[in-house]
């Protein structure tokens, strides 16, 4: 088998104008409703551009990454999983919407089912003591419950 090597196209190592204003305009209502609380710049191993949406205070971590490898443009989730490759900036600015809404709905259930483990707690273990003072205080001080 023989390998060809073709010659590279040279593109830009930085974002462009155009292409940043359309990424941001993307995730402009999530930046309004603090979903996305900013966004950074930086580039790959190879010099590539990457733009870094970030989650809100006071972690800000990473919940989204739009790479430009040459002209492929890769969007990546906070974990580092592949969502979608495109060639045109405007199919990815869709996916770029999609995903920051099921970001915000993974939050949400999140938070409902951390809740949820906080309630069943309570109710198993915390209401039931309280009810029977009696009965905690025998586990307790056995030689209290003689007096009462």
């Amino acid at each position: 088998m023989n390998v060809l090597q073709f010659a590279r196209r040279e593109t830009s190592r930085h974002w462009q104008r155009t292409e940043m204003n359309t990424l941001l305009a993307a995730c402009g209502e999530s930046l309004d409703k603090g979903t996305v609380s900013g966004w950074e710049i930086g580039e790959t191993e190879c010099g590539d551009p990457q733009l870094y949406l970030l989650g809100p205070a006071p972690d800000h971590e990473c919940i989204l990454c739009v790479s430009r490898l040459g002209r492929l443009y890769v969007l990546e989730d906070g974990d580092g999983r592949i969502l979608c490759e495109h060639d045109a900036i405007g199919q990815l600015t869709e996916q770029v919407g999609s995903a920051l809404q099921r970001k915000k709905g993974f939050i949400v259930a999140r938070a409902l089912a951390a809740w949820l483990a906080i309630k069943e707690t309570f109710e198993e273990r915390i209401e039931p003591a309280m009810a029977e003072p009696v009965e905690v205080l025998s586990h307790i001080a056995p030689q209290l419950v003689a007096l009462v």
